[in-house]
C-alpha cells in the first residue's frame, strides 16, 4: 500500500521541495476537484508514516486550499489514520522494528518515562507542543517546545513509533495524541487561510502568538 501511495504522489512530493513548489502543488490539488481531498490526505499520511515531509507545509497547504476548518479536518483525519496505522504496524513487527531506527540509549530514556505515573500526560504534552511548535518560523523553538527533545537527536515523529511499545492501549494513544494535535492544526490552517484571503495582519498575529507559546514552552519544558 505504501509503495502505491508513494508512486502515485511522488511527483507532487518532489515538487514541494522545488522553488515555488508549494504554490504549484496547492494549485494542482485545488484543480483536482474531489480527488484533491484524497491527495492531501495521502500526503498527510505519508508525512507522518515516513516523516520526511515537513508537516508545516502540508498543514499550510490544507488551509490555503480548503479553508481553516475543512483543511484542519483533513489534516486531523490524516493524523488519526496514520497514528492508528503505525500503532498496528509496530504491534505486528515488534520491538526490533523500532529499535532498528532508535538507538538503545534513547529507548532506555523512554522506558524511564513509561514507568512514570504521568505517562499519559507526557504523551499529551509531547503531541501538543510538537504541533504548537509547527507553525513557528524558528526551527530551534519548534524543537525546544517539545518535551520529546529532552532526548537529543530524536525526531518528534519517532515518538509515534515508540509509544506502541509501551503499556498504553491503541484507543488511549489515538485519542490522547490526536486530541492534543487539534490546537496546532487549527492555528496552522487558520493562519494559512488568512494569508490567501488577504487577512495578513491576522495571520501574522496568529503566528506570533503561537511563537510566544512555543518560547514559553521552551523556557519551562525542563521543569515539566
Amino acid at each position: 500500500i505504501m509503495i502505491v501511495v508513494v508512486v502515485l504522489i511522488w511527483p507532487m512530493i518532489h515538487e514541494l521541495f522545488e522553488p515555488g513548489g508549494v504554490d504549484r502543488v496547492t494549485s494542482d490539488i485545488r484543480n483536482a476537484g474531489p480527488w484533491g481531498f484524497l491527495i492531501l490526505l495521502a500526503i498527510q499520511f505519508l508525512q507522518i508514516v515516513v516523516a520526511f515531509i515537513p508537516g508545516e507545509v502540508v498543514q499550510v497547504a490544507a488551509g490555503m486550499i480548503y479553508g481553516p476548518w475543512v483543511g484542519a479536518l483533513i489534516i486531523w483525519l490524516g493524523c488519526i489514520i496514520s497514528s492508528s496505522f503505525i500503532f498496528v504496524l509496530v504491534h505486528k513487527l515488534g520491538a526490533p522494528f523500532v529499535q532498528a531506527m532508535v538507538p538503545e540509549k534513547y529507548m532506555g530514556k523512554f522506558r524511564d518515562w513509561e514507568t512514570s505515573d504521568k505517562f499519559n500526560v507526557i504523551v499529551f504534552i509531547v503531541a501538543l507542543c510538537a504541533k504548537l511548535g509547527a507553525p513557528t518560523a524558528t526551527p530551534q523553538i519548534a524543537v525546544g517546545s517539545s518535551i520529546l527533545f529532552l532526548i537529543p537527536g530524536l525526531p518528534k515523529d519517532v515518538f509515534t513509533y515508540i509509544t506502541p511499545l509501551t503499556h498504553m492501549s491503541m484507543k488511549n494513544f489515538v485519542l490522547i495524541s490526536n486530541f492534543a494535535r487539534i490546537p496546532g492544526i487549527v492555528l496552522s490552517t487558520y493562519a494559512a487561510a488568512g494569508l490567501v484571503s488577504g487577512n495578513i495582519v491576522e495571520s501574522v498575529i496568529i503566528f506570533a502568538v503561537t511563537a510566544a507559546v512555543a518560547i514559553v514552552a521552551l523556557v519551562v519544558y525542563g521543569r515539566v
